[in-house]
């Protein structure tokens, strides 16, 4: 990411920038400032692209479906016979299958048994389906009158993709559907962009590591899970560098190694006013870096910048320590972050609305996310309840919930049957 604009520049572009009290949307248009997709691509099979993206356009070699063909099982016939108010007699002079072209010729007054997926034959562009007609003689069939019109129930060669026409554009993500109709084109591999590198760790001397005994004042590290489980659902390659304790020279250490390995850095802890300041200096003496404190609950403090080793560089996200804090600033900024990185094209998480069921208290001036359990109403209507106690290191909620409520900048206290924004899990 060479010759990038400092984080001067970009902050000299936001007409709202104050990193003592950033709005969520001041946030957000940052990063897309600051982030650059990677440029590294490669060819993979088909079964190995799930979750991958496309890093050029995928033109397609031929068309589909290739001819003309049926799309259900019925008989085929010219519908120009149609008449609206007269059913039509059709004599059935044979049957076509899916899989290869009816070869005899079709007069007129005549029909084609047909299979769904089988080619029209010459001549035909109707299909009426065999529970919509009745069987007049063993070769012969009645069809209502006004139940058709010309073209029914007929797929046109290329209706679903053209010949040459891009099938996937490039910045698509490999979704189980997308691999399917990758195969549907005979295409057994596809250029994507390579897997970005997230290397994390969690800081502190409070926190213990799995298998390590129970101490006073010392807690188990459960960040580093999260943000495992929450990269590996985006496909990143990882790389978990463990739990790295105050002190300089670790964390100097880790932040090279880090930056020698990875496209970002995400850490849990140390960028909290208070706290111990050797993560926050160590981060500032090793890149390019600001401190905000976000107007949102919870997850105020975050750093977020450039590391620097030798001629590369990785994007850091500082995310704070609490459990909570660290999942909601992860879902808010550092997903929709990796997702730019990996060179999607894809926009931010679509919000719903649902009503709530209970009073949100809040203050207009900051961004507020409740843990919320959605669920759907006698009425087709979305419906949300908390999950209870919201603070920031009660971890068992987020376990409970499917989903964020998201309370924006400048919302006030939601009242019971109030439309509340919600972001599905």
């Amino acid at each position: 990411m060479t010759h990038s604009p400092s984080l001067a520049d970009i902050a000299a572009k936001l007409e709202a920038y104050d990193p003592q009290a950033l709005p969520v949307s001041e946030v957000l248009k940052f990063l897309d400032l600051l982030l650059e997709p990677v440029q590294d691509s490669e060819s993979v099979d088909i079964f190995a692209a799930l979750g991958r993206v496309t890093s050029q356009d995928v033109i397609s070699p031929i068309n589909v479906p290739p001819h003309d063909n049926s799309a259900m099982d019925g008989y085929a016939f010219d519908g120009t016979a149609l008449n609206k108010t007269q059913a039509l007699s059709l004599k059935v002079v044979g049957t076509a299958l899916a899989g290869k072209a009816w070869q005899g010729e079709v007069h007129e007054g005549e029909c084609v048994k047909i299979m769904t997926g089988a080619i029209m034959p010459q001549g035909l562009n109707t299909v009426v389906p065999q529970e919509l007609c009745k069987m007049t003689a063993e070769d012969a069939i009645e069809i209502p009158a006004g139940l058709l019109q010309v073209g029914d129930n007929r797929r046109l060669c290329g209706e679903d993709i053209m010949q040459g026409k891009a099938a996937l554009s490039k910045g698509g993500l490999i979704t189980p559907a997308a691999a399917g109709l990758l195969a549907s084109l005979g295409v057994p591999t596809v250029s994507v962009f390579r897997r970005l590198r997230v290397a994390y760790f969690s800081t502190g001397d409070e926190i213990l590591s799995l298998g390590e005994p129970p101490r006073e004042g010392a807690v188990y590290d459960s960040n580093r899970y999260t943000v495992h489980g929450m990269l590996q659902s985006l496909g990143c390659e990882m790389v978990d560098m463990g739990v790295v304790k105050d002190d300089p020279i670790l964390l100097e250490q880790a932040f090279n190694q880090a930056a020698e390995k990875a496209d970002a850095i995400i850490t849990s802890g140390g960028v909290s006013v208070g706290e111990a300041d050797f993560t926050k200096a160590m981060m500032k003496k090793l890149g390019d870096v600001v401190f905000w404190k976000i107007a949102m609950r919870p997850g105020r403090p975050m750093a977020v910048g450039r590391i620097q080793k030798g001629n590369r560089s990785a994007i850091l996200f500082g995310l704070p320590g609490n459990p909570v804090a660290v999942m909601v600033t992860f879902l808010a900024f550092v997903k929709p972050a990796l997702l730019k990185m990996m060179g999607t094209s894809a926009g931010p998480s679509p919000m719903l609305r649902a009503k709530t069921l209970e009073v949100l208290r809040k203050k207009p001036g900051r961004t507020e996310y409740q843990r919320g359990i959605v669920s759907r109403n006698v009425n087709g209507e979305l419906e949300v309840v908390t999950t209870g106690n919201q603070g920031s290191g009660v971890l068992s909620s987020m376990v409970q919930a499917n989903a964020l409520i998201v309370l924006s900048h400048q919302q006030s206290t939601a009242q019971v049957g109030d439309w509340v924004d919600v972001l599905m899990f």
